[in-house]
C-alpha cells in the first residue's frame, strides 16, 4: 500500500511538473520571454525570465499560440504539447510586418493597427549591444540622434525636435517636468540601460495620448519585471555583469535578483559605473583637441599644458542606479505593481562651457553639474476582469523628486555661484480598453500632474567658504499642473484596413512669482490658465500580408513651463534670458506616410516621410527690460533675451529601412535618416532649425550560429556646413571644426565597428566589442564633447 501511494504521488508530481510550459531558442537553447494565448484573443500571458509557465489552467480544447518577439508564432494543441514534455524551441523570425506595439495607444497593439510610425529595441539588442548609457542604447537604434555636451550629456533629437519637444517616459510614467528646458538635457543618463527590458520609440506627435511635450516623438523606457513562481515554490533567478571599456577607462558592475512565489515577486537590480576621462580618436580636427585646461594650483587658478590633448579633461564621473519591484497578484483578475527608482551621479564637468576662451585666457574655472538625483514611486493596478465600461483598466499613481544644481566660478575670481533646482512631481492615471465588438474598440482614460519647484542661489567665496544668497534660475516655489482626459477610437473597417482616430483636451495651470531683489522685473508674478485641444486620425491598410501602407494626422501641442516663463541665465557670452509671462502653448501640424513591402520572408524595405509645421513656437528672440535691451549680468553689459510665441517654424524628411535575411545565417540591417527644419526670423527671413539633425544611418552586417552571434556595423553623418548652422550654433566656435574660410562647421563622418557576444555555458555569456576600428576624431553635430577613438569593449555576465 505504502510504494502503491508513493508511486501515485509521484505520478502526481510529474504531471504537474508536465504542466510547466518552457520556451527556448531553437538556436542557442536559451530561454526566451513568450508569450501564450488561447485562440485569436487579445489577451496574453508572459513567461518568466526563465521562459517558463504553468499552463494548467488554459483552456485544453483551444488552438495555444506561442511566440515571442522577433520569433516565428507557433501554434500547438494541448495534447501536442503534452507530447513535446512543454518543451517549444522558437525560431527567430524571417522578415515579418507583424510586431506588438504599447506605445501608440498604452495598451498592447499589432503593429498593423497602428498609423505611427514606432521602432522598439528589445532587450535581447540592448544585452547584445551593450551600452555604457540609456544613451548610447537610443542613438544604436540608428533612428534617434544623440548630442552630448559632456560625458553625462544625451539629449534625444527626432525629427528635428529635442529636449521639451519630446517626452520620455518610464513603466509609462512622464518623466519631463516643469523645468525641462529648451537647451540640450541629460535626464535620460538617470535611467540604467542594464534594468531596461525594451524601449518604444513613437515618432511624430503623441500628444492625443501623452499630453504636453510630446511634438517631435516618446521614448517609452520599459524596466524589467519582477516573475511570479509558476508552480508555487519559492522561484530565484538572477544574473551579475562586470564590463571594462579602454577610451574612458569604464569600471562598470551590475547584479539584478528575482525572487518569485505564487502571489508575490520581488526584483532588485543595482548598477554601478565609473568613467575616467574620456579620450578622443587620433585622426580628425585640430580644432578637436584639448590643449590646456584649468588647475587651481597652490590656490591660484592656473593654465595647465595637456600632457595628452587627445584626453578631454576633465569629463571623468561615476554614477549608481537601484532598482527595486514588488508584484502582487491575488487572482487572475487583478495585478498590483510597485517600482522604486534611485540613480544619483558624482559631480559632472560642463566639458563645452570649459572649451571657452575670453581673449587668450580660460574663460571659467570651474564649470560642472552637481549630483543629478532622480528618485520615482511607481504603483500600478491593472484589472483584466471584463466590465461593462472596460476590458481592461490600469490606474497608475507616481511620485518623481529630481535634483540638479549648476556650479561656475570664472578664471581667476573666487566667487562661485551655486543653483540648485528640486521638482517634486505628481502624476495619477486613468487607462481603459473596450473591445465593442469584433470591428469597434476604444481606449481612453485621463491624467492629473503636478509639478512644485524649488529654486535656490547662492554666492560662495572659495577661499573663505563663506556663502552669501544669490540670483536664483528658477521662481521659487512656483508650480504646473495639468489636467487632461482623451479616447482613441480603433475600427476595423476590412480585414486588410484599419482606422485609428482619437482627441484629447488637456488644461494647464502655472503660477510663479518672481525675486527682483537681484533684477528689476516690471512684473512680480506669472499665471496662466489655459486649454489646449489635439487630435490624430491614421489608416493602415494591408492589401496583402507582404504589404503595409499606412498614413496619419496629428497635432501636438507644448505648454509654457516654468523654465519658459521664468528663466534667467547666460545663454551665450554677452547674452542673457530672462522671464517672459505672457506665453502661450505652441502647437505642432504633422502628415506621416509611411511604406512597407517584404519579399518572400527573407528581404523587408520600409520608408515613412513627414512633414511637421510648428506654430506659435517658443523660440528665443531679443527683449527688452524695462525699456533696455541689455543689463549688466556676472559684471558684464549683455543683450536681454526672452521665450516668445515669435516663429513658425517647419520640417520634413524621410526616415528608411532595409532588412535582408542571408544565407549563411548572416543578416543585413540598414537605417537611414534624412530631415530637414527652418524657422521664422524676425525680419521674415528663415533659418535652419538648431535641433534638425544633419542626415545620419547605421548598417549592420550580422552573423548568428548556435552559441556566437556576431555583428560588423558602421554610424555615418551627414557634414553641416557653416551656412547650415543655426544662427544660435554658429557663435560656438569653440565646439566646431574650421573651414577653409575660417567660419565653423560640423564634418561628416564614419565609424567601422564590430561586436559579438558567445554562449560560454548556459549560465555564461562573453561580450567584447571593438568601436571606432579606424581611431576616427569625430564630434556629432551640436555635441560638446568629442566622441570616443577606438574603444575595446569586454564584458561577461553570469546568469542563474
Amino acid at each position: 500500500m505504502r510504494s502503491f501511494l508513493t508511486c501515485l504521488l509521484l505520478l502526481l508530481a510529474l504531471s504537474a511538473r508536465a504542466q510547466i510550459l518552457t520556451v527556448k531558442d531553437k538556436a542557442t537553447q536559451q530561454p526566451i520571454a513568450a508569450s501564450v494565448k488561447i485562440g485569436r484573443s487579445t489577451q496574453s500571458i508572459k513567461t518568466n525570465a526563465d521562459g517558463q509557465l504553468n499552463i494548467s489552467k488554459l483552456n485544453k480544447t483551444g488552438s495555444i499560440f506561442i511566440t515571442g518577439t522577433g520569433y516565428r508564432e507557433q501554434m500547438f494543441t494541448y495534447n501536442q504539447l503534452e507530447e513535446m514534455n512543454f518543451i517549444v524551441s522558437l525560431s527567430e523570425s524571417n522578415i515579418s510586418l507583424d510586431a506588438v506595439v504599447i506605445s501608440g495607444s498604452r495598451w498592447r497593439q499589432s503593429k498593423r493597427e497602428v498609423p505611427n510610425k514606432i521602432t522598439t529595441v528589445l532587450q535581447k539588442d540592448i544585452v547584445f549591444q551593450n551600452p555604457q548609457t540609456t544613451a548610447d542604447l537610443l542613438a544604436q537604434s540608428g533612428e534617434v540622434y544623440i548630442q552630448k555636451s559632456q560625458m553625462t550629456g544625451g539629449s534625444p533629437m527626432i525629427r528635428g525636435f529635442a529636449t521639451n519637444r519630446v517626452l520620455l517616459t518610464v513603466d509609462g510614467v512622464r518623466m519631463n517636468t516643469a523645468i525641462f528646458r529648451s537647451g540640450n538635457l541629460q535626464n535620460v543618463i538617470s535611467l540604467d540601460p542594464l534594468a531596461t527590458e525594451s524601449v518604444e520609440i513613437l515618432f511624430g506627435p503623441g500628444s492625443v495620448i501623452y499630453g504636453s511635450d510630446a511634438i517631435g516623438g516618446v521614448m517609452n523606457f520599459n524596466t524589467l519585471s519582477p516573475n511570479l513562481s509558476v508552480d508555487g515554490s519559492p522561484y530565484v533567478t538572477g544574473s551579475a555583469l562586470t564590463r571594462w571599456s579602454s577610451a574612458n577607462s569604464e569600471k562598470t558592475g551590475h547584479v539584478d535578483f528575482n525572487i518569485g512565489l505564487k502571489k508575490w515577486a520581488f526584483l532588485t537590480t543595482i548598477s554601478y559605473s565609473d568613467f575616467d576621462d574620456l579620450k578622443m580618436g587620433s585622426r580628425g580636427p585640430a580644432e578637436y583637441l584639448r590643449p590646456e585646461y584649468a588647475q587651481v594650483i597652490d590656490g591660484i587658478d592656473t593654465k595647465v599644458a595637456n600632457s595628452d590633448p587627445e584626453k578631454q579633461v576633465p569629463t571623468a564621473y561615476n554614477q549608481i542606479n537601484l532598482m527595486e519591484k514588488i508584484t502582487f497578484k491575488p487572482n487572475e483578475d487583478w495585478n498590483f505593481n510597485y517600482g522604486l527608482h534611485y540613480s544619483t551621479s558624482s559631480d559632472n564637468p560642463r566639458y563645452d562651457n570649459l572649451l571657452r576662451y575670453k581673449g587668450d585666457q580660460l574663460r571659467s574655472a570651474e564649470w560642472y553639474y552637481g549630483p543629478q538625483k532622480w528618485l520615482m514611486n511607481n504603483l500600478s493596478l491593472t484589472s483584466s476582469k471584463q466590465h461593462k465600461l472596460y476590458d481592461n483598466m490600469k490606474i497608475g499613481l507616481a511620485h518623481q523628486f529630481f535634483e540638479e544644481s549648476r556650479h561656475d566660478r570664472n578664471f581667476g575670481s573666487t566667487s562661485r555661484t551655486n543653483n540648485v533646482e528640486k521638482v517634486n512631481a505628481l502624476s495619477a492615471n486613468l487607462d481603459l480598453e473596450k473591445i465593442l465588438t469584433d470591428r469597434h474598440s476604444i481606449y481612453y482614460g485621463a491624467e492629473i500632474i503636478y509639478n512644485k519647484i524649488n529654486s535656490t542661489g547662492t554666492l560662495q567665496d572659495v577661499n573663505t567658504g563663506i556663502s552669501a544668497e544669490g540670483p536664483i534660475r528658477y521662481p521659487n516655489n512656483s508650480d504646473w499642473s495639468s489636467y487632461a482626459a482623451f479616447l482613441t477610437y480603433r475600427y476595423n473597417v476590412a480585414q486588410n484596413l484599419v482606422m485609428q482616430t482619437g482627441m484629447r483636451y488637456n488644461h494647464f495651470i502655472l503660477n510663479a512669482k518672481f525675486n527682483d531683489k537681484f533684477y528689476p522685473f516690471p512684473f512680480t508674478s506669472a499665471n496662466i490658465n489655459q486649454g489646449a485641444l489635439t487630435g490624430s486620425a491614421g489608416l493602415v491598410y494591408s492589401p496583402a500580408a507582404s504589404w503595409q501602407i499606412s498614413t496619419n494626422l496629428s497635432t501636438g501641442f507644448r505648454s509654457p513651463n516654468i523654465d519658459d516663463i521664468g528663466k534667467i541665465f547666460e545663454s551665450a557670452p554677452g547674452m542673457v534670458v530672462v522671464p517672459n509671462p505672457g506665453l502661450k502653448a505652441e502647437y505642432a501640424y504633422n502628415g506621416d506616410l509611411g511604406i512597407a513591402k517584404t519579399f518572400g520572408t527573407f528581404v523587408k524595405l520600409d520608408a515613412t516621410a513627414f512633414y511637421t509645421h510648428l506654430d506659435d513656437a517658443l523660440v528665443r528672440r531679443d527683449f527688452t527690460l524695462n525699456g533696455s535691451g541689455t543689463i549688466i549680468y556676472d559684471g558684464e553689459s549683455s543683450q536681454v533675451q526672452a521665450i516668445q510665441n515669435a516663429a513658425n517654424a517647419h520640417v520634413w524628411g524621410i526616415q528608411a529601412g532595409l532588412e535582408i535575411k542571408l544565407p549563411l545565417r548572416l543578416g543585413l540591417n540598414s537605417r537611414f535618416n534624412y530631415q530637414n527644419g527652418e524657422e521664422e526670423l524676425d525680419d521674415g527671413t528663415t533659418a535652419p532649425l538648431r535641433h534638425a539633425a544633419p542626415w545620419f544611418g547605421t548598417s549592420h552586417l550580422t552573423y548568428s550560429q548556435n552559441k556566437l552571434k556576431g555583428d560588423f556595423y558602421i554610424f555615418y553623418n551627414g557634414e553641416v556646413s557653416y551656412k547650415e548652422l543655426a544662427p544660435s550654433e554658429g557663435t560656438k566656435t569653440y565646439m566646431y571644426a574650421i573651414d577653409t574660410d575660417g567660419n565653423p562647421y560640423s564634418p561628416s563622418w564614419i565609424t567601422l565597428n564590430f561586436k559579438a557576444s558567445y554562449q560560454l555555458t548556459d549560465h555564461l555569456m562573453l561580450n567584447a566589442g571593438l568601436e571606432n576600428i579606424t581611431d576616427k576624431r569625430y564630434r556629432p553635430y551640436s555635441s560638446g564633447i568629442v566622441s570616443a577613438g577606438r574603444n575595446l569593449i569586454v564584458s561577461i555576465r553570469a546568469s542563474f
